[in-house]
């Protein structure tokens, strides 16, 4: 299920918890890059994280695609 995440997340998609404001998503400027990285959003804070380990928290932290306050669905 992983590398299904991972693939979502190399689309484009935001996935989050509105009600917690938890988002992680790949950045425009990362797509194809030989070792993306994606944004972990978390209180006004961000934090850069591997493609596996973001698949990984999302998971972990059971977030869903969802719409980012202001990037919308999809992160580019």
């Amino acid at each position: 299920m992983s590398k299904i995440t991972q693939e979502k997340l190399l689309a484009g998609i935001i996935f989050g918890d509105n009600d917690n404001e938890e988002y992680i998503y790949l950045p425009g400027g990362e797509v194809g890059s030989e070792a993306p990285l994606c944004v972990l959003e978390r209180g006004g804070s961000r934090e850069d994280l591997p493609l596996e380990e973001a698949a990984q928290q999302v998971h972990r932290l059971a977030l869903r695609p969802c719409t980012h306050p202001l990037w919308g669905k999809r992160s580019y």
